[in-house]
């Protein structure tokens, strides 16, 4: 004869429901996962069809044709997809938090249009024509705005309402002095029209040995400022009240944000929403506390960079689309939905 255990034991013996932190850290484990499989992918598909075997001869014997196309092109754009996606997801994060703008990038302070000038000025009067040469150029423009940003923001002042209009009125300057030269110097046009669409094609070793010191730092720093980052999302007073310095802690984020976005801007060309989108819609499901958010930016990023290179390699077959293209035809969409979802939540 069965006999029923009483409600209390039932209650006792019954599975705790997992933590948030526990499906927090799954959802970690599960996008690393789907990293490594859109990193795959683009080592196997690629504008040149390749079969299984021979990515894999490719892979493990560089020396033949197939070495050529997978180690020499394949794997570096891919790895430089990595880590420029890494690069612009902790950038938007940290620019989203430092602005309290949920719907920023990292061309809302101007890093973008700083690069693209120094490049074109590059082009146009030093005779610079390789993009070994474009990388250091457009570093130093972007660290240059990120510092006249900060400056004119107000330094040690500085609040997010003034950093963004700062960004903004430069930004608007610089994307007028780039269409003035570009207008007038067909070379410098035709030069920088596949810079400035973004593009993964032109990755080589010397690219990213180059500017992957500056991405490790940039990444250190993000990572390192989540708890000063989370306490000013409360607001200044309470941030002061359990000990952030928000001078500091504003101006390293600057630093963070132009940093990774100078060096993958550098690197690939101006590439628009990665570092809008990815940060927005994982800040749905981790919440706000930015020790969850930037993880999952830097894991997530490189899936939507990586997966819009593969795509735009497939559509336009045996030519290719820039992935700066492609992620702007998907990002648009998403961006107004986004915002129109914001819109209705506030009302």
């Amino acid at each position: 004869m069965l006999v029923e255990s009483p409600p209390e034991q039932r209650a006792e013996t019954a599975p705790a429901p997992p933590t948030r932190g526990a499906v927090r850290a799954f959802g970690l484990l599960l996008s690393v996962a789907i990293l490594v499989l859109v990193a795959l992918a683009s080592i196997a598909i690629g504008a040149k069809e390749l079969s299984l075997g021979q990515v894999w001869h490719g892979l493990f014997d560089d020396s033949g044709t197939y070495g050529d196309v997978v180690v020499a092109e394949r794997l570096s754009r891919t790895v430089l997809g990595l880590l420029a996606g890494a690069a612009l997801g902790l950038a938007g994060a940290v620019l989203q938090a430092l602005t309290r703008n949920p719907l920023a990038d990292p061309g809302l302070l101007g890093i973008n249009a700083g690069a693209s000038a120094a490049v074109v000025t590059a082009i146009t009067y030093f005779g610079v024509t390789s993009l070994s040469g474009y990388v250091w150029f457009a570093f130093s423009g972007a660290a240059a705005v990120g510092a006249l940003v900060w400056f004119l923001g107000g330094s040690r002042g500085a609040t997010p309402v003034r950093l963004a209009l700062a960004g903004t009125a430069i930004s608007a300057a610089l994307y007028g002095y780039l269409q003035a030269v570009m207008i007038m110097d067909e070379a410098a046009l035709g030069k920088m029209r596949f810079w400035t669409v973004g593009s993964l094609a032109s990755a080589t070793d010397s690219t990213i040995t180059q500017v992957l010191p500056f991405l490790l730092t940039g990444t250190v720093l993000a990572l390192a400022l989540a708890r000063p980052l989370n306490a000013m999302a409360m607001g200044d007073d309470t941030a002061k009240a359990l000990g952030a310095n928000l001078n500091r802690t504003r101006a390293l984020a600057m630093l963070a944000a132009t940093v990774l976005c100078g060096a993958a801007t550098a690197a690939c060309g101006p590439i628009v929403f990665v570092g809008l989108m990815v940060p927005h819609v994982v800040r749905s499901f981790t919440g706000p506390d930015l020790r969850w958010i930037l993880p999952y930016a830097a894991l997530l990023s490189p899936v939507l960079l990586l997966g819009a290179d593969v795509i735009g390699r497939i559509v336009a077959r045996p030519s290719e689309l820039q992935v700066g293209i492609v992620t702007a035809i998907l990002g648009g969409p998403v961006f107004i939905f986004l915002v129109r979802r914001r819109r209705t939540a506030q009302l």
